[in-house]
């Protein structure tokens, strides 16, 4: 069990606990303060009679049983709901209610920075008013201030244990949380201890905060994966191959922040944004604050009923009718909730949906699965080891029918299939395992509608080896161009000709782009042919700014055509070795690489070309993507028979999005010659970045349907 999971929501357990017991505490002190009236209609008279005697407590317990049972249904409803749908309809109602749950402890992170001086006041005016009407209404006031922090609470606590992947540890750290906060709270009423409770709501803001910004941004991407938001493969950061998700250093920081090691654009920047606004603005807040206006002392009912809104003499006859009739209230308050929760799982699809629930341990690989039935059905998935690995599903024939690609330690994960006749087995490939461990096969009967995903067979290195020698005999023939247009720039500068270097420049640049270097995939003699100044302690006057970026600066940047000739000399050594070393595996000799070159070359142009990340002086962004279109088209050609073979509806939409982005990238050239992206009309770029857009959502698709397994 991952213990950093619980760190976050133990204190959403204790920081919202201690508020929702602040609330019960407070009224409780206040009914014992306050006489009960004589009659339930609400006269005072006879007061002196019941002096010494006490309002009774049971009213607000059945109000705080209520709000309980209500969250408690809440939450029995998201869980039961969700298990039912679909992995993208799980993704898309996770997501949304991710966004809602941070927009509602956003709220009230703010709302109690605002009323946290006034809220006893307020309270205990409430609960004045109740008591006039009868013991009810103290219920019904008791059940509704309880319960909205109740409904926040399940909320959030639901939104952040999926963030963490659904395992103990976050439940525990919630229940935990909970515990303590009752007992101080109990030790608060019993004023066996003080604690200045504005300065703890405040100091434990800026964490939940924080946790707050996580969720946001695992949220929006629970949104991406199901379909409802742009940019799922338009990756920010992706660490996954320099650091395991499974090492205690790297279970800390996602446990408590809720972050990955794989973000979006799209996440990075909510969470950076939600971070930029919302602290300032909740220190500003603290610091502008407004002084809490003087509490009545008089009932809220006692104003005329003719002077109250309409909305507050609503309320207010409400309350009167729950005062008549206190034990129908009270019972209502409790039984509804559960009642209608259960009726609704209830009506929702039967459990026998769930094919059966298997579980991984760290000697065996679901040797649980041991019946299954044919047709659409989700089997749980259970890792109880301490590892976390890949688990697939797959058929006689090796072919995969269903996967979980990263199944964390302590946590159980839906797998939707749909089985037909044959026989299946579970294959589990967990870290720190030298090979994959599996199930005994399963054999299934009977007839099932065609899957709509068909069952996808492994790739392995031998299978791509092929593509791969034919796609290093094209980069060797592309880079023997680049080696003559080198030797061209050398004479120009030789020669003092500036204009045609600059020519000559392109026409370079444009072959080492249809090389297919992309995402420093050319290791170390790449950035020497191609690099850029990022980072170097000079800049571009490091002399470790070099290659074909390092003429464009000089040329486009009034440098003397003699300074630049040893920068042409180096680049051109630089590329002979590119050349000599092309079959090594720092370069084009894994094939294992060659799916992920297929997605990586368009996505690196919308990163460094179309933002203008690598412009130092040509402006030549247009026309470097679509030489790294034409470079994919080659690639995709290489790898068409094992992408067909197994997703036969792929290539056909890749070849269109390929020429409408052709097309969308060919309009922005009025003429023979590319101009700068400044000089381009709007219009033409946005049908570029739409193009673009389009076509890397599809290729996203090869890495994963060509990728190789472990062996085993």
């Amino acid at each position: 069990m991952n213990w950093a999971d619980s760190v976050p929501n133990l204190l959403i357990g204790f920081r919202e606990g201690l508020e929702a017991g602040l609330i019960v505490t407070i009224l409780l002190a206040a009914v014992r303060k306050i006489a009960p009236p004589a009659t339930v209609a609400g006269t005072m008279a006879g007061t002196a009679a019941s002096e010494g005697r006490r309002a009774p407590t049971a009213p607000i317990w059945l109000g705080v049983l209520g709000a309980v049972m209500l969250s408690g249904s809440f939450a029995a409803v998201l869980t039961f709901s969700t298990s039912v749908l679909s992995s993208k309809g799980q993704e898309a109602v996770g997501g949304l209610l991710s966004v809602l749950a941070v927009g509602l402890v956003t709220w009230m992170i703010f709302w109690m920075r605002r009323t946290a001086r006034s809220l006893s006041a307020h309270l205990r005016e409430e609960v004045a008013r109740a008591v006039v009407i009868g013991a009810g209404a103290l219920t019904v006031t008791a059940f509704l201030t309880v319960a909205r922090e109740g409904l926040e609470t399940t909320l959030f606590l639901w939104t952040a244990a999926k963030a963490s992947g659904q395992t103990i540890a976050p439940l525990a750290g919630a229940g935990i949380g909970v515990v303590a906060a009752v007992v101080l709270c109990w030790l608060l009423y019993r004023r066996a201890i003080r604690v200045n409770v504005g300065v703890f709501f405040n100091r434990t803001a800026v964490f939940l905060i924080v946790i707050a910004a996580g969720v946001l941004a695992y949220g929006l991407g629970d949104l991406q994966d199901a379909g409802l938001l742009p940019g799922r493969t338009w990756m920010a950061l992706d660490l996954s191959a320099h650091v395991d998700p499974g090492s205690w250093w790297m279970s800390i920081v996602t446990g408590i922040t809720d972050l990955s090691p794989k973000m979006t654009v799209l996440q990075a920047v909510a969470w950076l944004a939600y971070l930029a606004v919302v602290l300032p603005a909740f220190v500003t807040a603290g610091q502008t604050q407004p002084s809490a206006p003087a509490a009545s002392s008089a009932p809220a009912s006692s104003a005329p009923a003719s002077t109250a809104p309409p909305a507050a003499r609503l309320v207010a006859r409400w309350e009167r009718l729950a005062g008549q009739r206190a034990w129908t209230v009270a019972g209502a308050i409790v039984a509804v909730p559960a009642i209608a929760a259960g009726s609704a799982i209830a009506a929702m699809p039967s459990a026998a949906s769930a094919a059966s629930t298997v579980t991984v341990t760290g000697t065996g690989c679901a040797r649980d699965f041991t019946a299954a039935r044919a047709g659409a059905q989700t089997i749980s998935v259970k890792n109880s080891s301490s590892a976390s690995g890949e688990v697939s599903l797959v058929n006689a024939a090796g072919a995969i029918v269903g996967e979980i690609e990263v199944l964390g330690p302590a946590t159980t994960a839906p797998l939707t299939v749909t089985l037909t006749a044959g026989a299946y087995t579970f294959k589990c490939f967990m870290s720190g395992q030298p090979a994959a461990m599996t199930s005994a096969p399963v054999p299934v009967t009977g007839t099932a509608a065609q899957p709509a995903v068909i069952a996808v067979k492994p790739v392995t290195a031998g299978d791509l080896t092929p593509a791969n020698r034919q796609y290093q005999a094209y980069a060797a023939a592309v880079l023997a161009r680049l080696s003559a247009e080198v030797a061209r720039i050398q004479g120009d500068l030789r020669r003092g000709d500036l204009a045609a270097a600059k020519a000559d420049w392109l026409a370079a640049q444009l072959e080492w782009e249809r090389a297919g270097a992309s995402y420093n995939s050319f290791a170390d003699l790449g950035l020497a042919v191609d690099g850029l100044p990022d980072g170097l302690p000079a800049g571009v006057a490091d002399t470790g700014f070099t290659g074909l970026h390092r003429l464009e600066y000089g040329l486009w940047h009034g440098q003397r055509a003699q300074s630049l000739v040893p920068v042409a000399d180096e680049l051109a050594r630089n590329v002979v070795a590119v050349r000599k070393n092309l079959a090594s595996d720092d370069l084009t000799g894994d094939p294992t690489n060659l799916p992920l070159r297929a997605h990586e070359i368009l996505e690196d142009a919308l990163r460094d070309h179309l933002s203008g990340i690598d412009d130092q002086g040509a402006g030549a962004a247009y026309a470097m993507t679509f030489a790294d279109l034409q470079v994919t088209g080659a690639v995709l050609a290489d790898l068409t028979p094992l992408i067909s073979a197994r997703q036969p509806a792929l290539i056909p939409r890749l070849r269109a999005q390929e020429a409408a982005l052709s097309r969308a990238l060919l309009a922005t050239r009025p003429g023979t010659a590319w101009p700068p992206a400044a000089q381009v009309p709007l219009a033409a770029r946005q049908a570029v970045t739409g193009s673009l857009g389009a076509l890397l959502e599809s290729l996203s698709a090869v890495p994963d349907l060509l990728e190789v397994r472990p062996a085993g």
